[in-house]
């Protein structure tokens, strides 16, 4: 199946009947909705499929893995990725 984002543009337009060049477009503007809106702390939440949340880590201490030392780890925003239940159904 899909695994780059030109295969994922054209199993969008296989299902959907639009164009290549049309469902890379929607894909593109879905991928610029989802980082707009964490970047203003929004959550986008598509229900039973998956979910995007901006989530703030805390700074920390952890390890060099070569010299054992302690190293401080800033703290740093990430998001948090959830799969909804319809999608965890799917692949069940």
């Amino acid at each position: 199946m899909a695994t780059t984002r030109a295969a994922v543009a054209s199993a969008i337009a296989e299902k959907s009947g639009l164009t290549k060049a049309q469902s890379e477009s929607a894909l593109s503007a879905f991928e610029a909705v989802i980082k707009e809106s964490l970047a203003q702390d929004v959550a986008v939440k598509i229900p039973g499929f998956i979910s995007f949340e901006k989530v703030q880590r805390s700074a920390r201490t952890g390890r060099n893995p070569r010299s054992g030392e302690a190293i401080e780890i800033p703290a740093k925003a990430g998001v948090k990725i959830s799969a909804g239940s319809g999608l965890k159904n799917s692949v069940a």
